[in-house]
Order: structure tokens, then sequence, then C-alpha cells
């Protein structure tokens, strides 16, 4: 049976609507990923400082390193998971979720060995549904504008490896590549290595688009030899180091994710408000069938009323 022309006008009245969300919503994700961008990209240079201030200070002789610098047997791994607290991003979360699972397919997740840090509702959720050790959830930080507000992660990671309840901390995060492009990622944050936070800082160069002549414009890292002089002393500053670095680490990964999450978004919008666009013009046709089809059918009915007369 054809539908009604009243069904038909409530149908494409929503489809519109929808698509005025949608088209809201890819523009507002828009702007958040280029915010995400280039608050990154701006933190880079004291990343780097600290960085190269740790490659100099960790090769002198003599010098003790902090627990968070020492490279240990490792006997128990925490691995952290960054996904977004929100749907609606395509296969944002699910890209995350399945590249943990190919990681991890020859462990048995459930062992005491393993246990799990999860950051965004999403990864909370699928820890908690997987019936895996949850040791802490943090929730609701995908908007991070400031480095200090990652700090109770980073924290928390720290004294637990310093502590001994784990020997490694292993990250599964989506990095931005381009705005149709975005890489799930897996990187050591403990323990922190030259290497390793100096391969996550680079990590916050997109490879095309408007930040991608950041890294020919910019060197922070040089060859040449630095001379400090050092109060109170190597150790003492390595100590207070080492929780900054890891924490600009934690920060880079979560603006990464945060800038995937906000590119996946735009595009999945972008492609409703395409298909919602599509269907409304569908609609729009069928209507102006039925409601001429209705029109021919009403003046068929008075012509052959006055016919009888």
């Amino acid at each position: 049976m054809p539908e009604s022309g009243q069904s038909l006008k409530r149908r494409l009245k929503g489809v519109q609507n929808i698509g005025t969300i949608t088209k809201a919503m890819e523009l507002v994700a828009a702007t958040k990923m280029r915010k995400s961008q280039e608050l990154a990209l701006t933190s880079r240079p004291y990343a780097y400082s600290a960085l190269e201030l740790l490659g100099v200070l960790s090769n002198l002789e003599g010098v003790t390193l902090p627990e968070s610098l020492r490279v240990r047997p490792v006997k128990n791994t925490a691995f952290l998971l960054i996904t977004s607290d929100k749907g609606l991003a395509g296969s944002f979360n699910s890209a995350i979720i399945r590249k943990f699972e190919q990681s991890t397919k020859s462990l048995d997740l459930h062992d005491s060995r393993y246990s799990f840090v999860a950051i965004g509702q999403k990864a909370k959720t699928y820890l908690e549904r997987r019936k895996l050790n949850i040791i802490k959830a943090f929730v609701r930080v995908g908007d991070f504008t400031k480095i200090e507000e990652v700090e109770p992660i980073s924290n928390f990671l720290l004294s637990n490896y310093t502590s001994g309840a784990f020997d490694r901390v292993t990250a599964f995060f989506t990095t931005f590549v381009t705005a149709l492009r975005q890489d799930v990622i897996v990187r050591e944050f403990l323990p922190i290595t030259y290497e390793s936070v100096k391969e996550s800082i680079e990590d916050t160069i997109p490879r095309a688009g408007r930040y991608s002549e950041y890294a020919k414009s910019e060197s922070f890292l040089t060859n040449k030899s630095q001379e400090y002089i050092i109060e109170p002393s190597p150790a003492e500053v390595l100590k207070e180091l080492a929780p900054k670095l890891l924490n600009i680490r934690i920060y880079h990964a979560i603006l990464e994710a945060n800038a995937s999450e906000h590119s996946a978004r735009r595009v999945a919008m972008k492609n409703a408000s395409d298909n919602a666009s599509e269907l409304s013009e569908s609609l729009n046709v069928e209507y102006n069938k039925s409601r001429q089809a209705s029109i021919t059918r009403e003046i068929i009915e008075v012509t052959s009323g006055s016919a009888t007369i």
C-alpha cells in the first residue's frame, strides 16, 4: 500500500531535522579537531627541551637513575586503553579495541599478571563487559586543554610502577595522521626511555594538512653538546623530570586521541548529512508524486460527479 502524503511529509521533516543536527555536529567536530592539534603542537618545544635534558643527564657517569627510568624484568603488565566517552564517531573506538584484541590474543588477560587502566567511557565499558581487572578508570577527559589536568593519570601510573604493582605500561590509542586517516598505535609509557619519549613527541606531527609544515620549519633537538650546571644534583633533577615527561606523553596521547575522535566524528557526521540530504530529496520527490496523484484523483472524482448530473 502506498504511503500517504501526510506520512511522507512527517518523514521528510524528520530527515531534514536530523540533517541539520549532523551538519552542526560536523562543524563543531572540525573546530575541536583543529584545537586539539594546535594544543599538541604548541607543547612540543617544552617536550623536546625536557627530552634533550633527559638524554644529557641519563648518560652522565655515576648518576643513579630514578625507578621510573630503569628497565627491569617484566612480571606484571598494565594495559592503558584511550578511547572516547561518546559515540557517533564511526569506527574510532572499535578500531582501538580491535587493535588491542589482535595484540593480546595470545595472552590470558584474566591472569593476575595483567591489569587495565581505562581512559574514556567506551574503554571502561568494554573492559567491564569482558570482566577484566580494571584498577582505575578515568572518564570525561577527552577535552583536556591544560597539561596539569593530566597529572592524576600520570601520578597514578607512576606510583604503581615505582611500588612494583606492574613493571610495564603499554598504551593503545589513536594518532592523527590526516583528517581522513587515523592510525591506532601501541606505545610503552613506562619505563621512561629517551627513545620512547622522542617517538611519542614526533607522533604529534600530522602527515598532511594545516600543521604538517611544522616538522619542516621547527627543530628542537640538536646534536650540539650542551653544558649544564645542575642543582642540586643530576639524580634529583631526573627524579623531578621523569614525572613531567610521563605527564606530557599522556597529554600528547590524549590530544592525539581527541583530534582523531573529532576527525572521525566529523567524517561520520558529514556522511550522515550527505545521506540525509539524499534521502530528503528522494522523499521530496515521492511526496510530490503522492500529492500530484491525490490532486489528479480528486479532479477525476469531481469530473465524474459532474458528468452524472
